[in-house]
């Protein structure tokens, strides 16, 4: 299964918090292992690719891209 996750502060260190329909969907549990493979967002035209054509104003994008980074 592939979800999306966020890294959350936990102590010095960081957490993933996997969403409840993961966890439903899976049937996991406090103390399960699970795999974990990473692919890092690094920039906004490797995320949306090129848009030349877009019809959308740059700041409300940006907005809306910092609302779901924090």
């Amino acid at each position: 299964m592939i979800t999306k996750a966020q890294l959350k502060s936990w102590g010095s260190s960081l957490g993933v918090v996997v969403p409840k329909e993961v966890v439903k969907a899976e049937h996991l549990k406090e103390g399960d292992e699970i795999t974990i493979e990473i692919h890092r967002k690094s920039s906004i035209r490797e995320i949306f690719g090129s848009m030349p054509n877009l019809k959308i104003d740059a700041q409300k994008m940006k907005d809306e891209i910092r609302k779901e980074w924090s």
